[in-house]
């Protein structure tokens, strides 16, 4: 039996504005935000870079680093982001790319 995944993600725009969420399909979650499937924030501010992500097999510490995330500081949040991603490049541009 395969072991199911979940993501605690960090999406962002142009301006930097940034989203926090978490997920069981990082890549499906990611597409329906950059199709605008979801209404609300990420539709409004046009959030649809992902910029960060991490991976857990139990839902609930996924949720639980969501929302440690969610509670810092802006800088700390882009200090997280940077630590990994310094040039904040969207990390799902390669997913959909032929080898």
């Amino acid at each position: 039996m395969q072991s199911k995944q979940y993501y605690t993600y960090i999406m962002t725009n142009k301006s930097r504005t940034l989203y926090t969420g978490v997920t069981n399909s990082l890549e499906r979650r990611v597409s329906e935000h950059k199709q605008k499937l979801v209404p609300g924030f990420t539709s409004k501010y046009n959030i649809t870079r992902l910029v960060y992500y991490e991976e857990f097999s139990d839902v609930r510490d996924a949720i639980a680093r969501e929302k440690q995330i969610k509670g810092w500081l802006r800088e700390k949040k882009i200090a997280l982001i940077e630590s990994v991603n310094p040039e904040w490049k969207d990390l799902s541009e390669e997913w959909n790319k032929p080898n």
